[in-house]
């Protein structure tokens, strides 16, 4: 069963005139584990998640995006402490490809066909970029939701990339799994060291945890 993967970070006194240069330092860390370096949209929420955004912008993919600064200099424009400012980026994982479905994503922005031995004749490993929302939260936006979500979240999507559940493994799709997991280790220390977090913890909607699933997950795989 698939479950939202999310990365909360807190920061000592932070006060939400510094957050951009967190936000900035976090959407930044992305380009070097592979990550795009320009930011895809980003959002600014006014009080609550129930309420309109006050502020929302699509720059596009590749180099019609905005570098991390300039998207956050122009979304943090409005600041408040009530506010939460929530940026897309793009980011690249192993995946299956089977059949003739679509991509339900914009094409990769990083190229990288897997024709392992061993694959489905019908399916091949690609590269396919997701949108990853990256929310830092002003101390009184939703009644202090910082307190559990942390000053700045990540937002990963599925972990199925990282468990791959629905999948018998083999020596190549474990292969891919764990590229995945090393990816996510390195741009969560990544993210951690630019930023300057003093505490983080990757969790999941469900609460299980992802450590023990994985260990569970790669131990019963045919590895060759």
């Amino acid at each position: 069963m698939s479950d939202t993967l999310y990365l909360s970070m807190w920061y000592p006194n932070l006060r939400v005139a510094a957050l951009a240069d967190k936000l900035t330092a976090v959407l930044g860390a992305f380009a070097a584990h592979g990550g795009e370096p320009r930011v895809y949209a980003a959002t600014a929420w006014p009080v609550s998640w129930s309420e309109s955004p006050v502020f929302q912008r699509v720059w596009g993919w590749g180099d019609r995006g905005a570098e991390p600064r300039v998207a956050v200099e122009d979304t943090l424009e409005l600041l408040h402490d009530d506010y939460a400012y929530e940026f897309q980026i793009g980011w690249s994982l192993w995946e299956l490809e089977t059949g003739n479905a679509g991509p339900s994503t914009p094409p990769p922005l990083h190229s990288g066909v897997a024709q392992d031995d061993g694959a489905l004749q019908d399916a091949r490993w690609v590269r396919e970029p997701r949108l990853v929302r990256v929310t830092g939260f002003g101390p009184l936006f939703d009644e202090g939701t910082y307190e559990a979500d942390g000053h700045i979240r990540v937002d990963f999507g599925s972990d199925t990339p990282f468990l791959e559940e629905d999948l018998e493994l083999d020596s190549v799709a474990a292969r891919h799994v764990e590229e995945n997991v090393r990816q996510l280790i390195a741009l969560t220390a990544g993210v951690e060291k630019a930023s300057g977090a003093t505490a983080r913890l990757l969790w999941s909607e469900l609460g299980e945890s992802l450590a023990q699933r994985l260990a569970a997950r790669l131990g019963m795989g045919n590895r060759q």
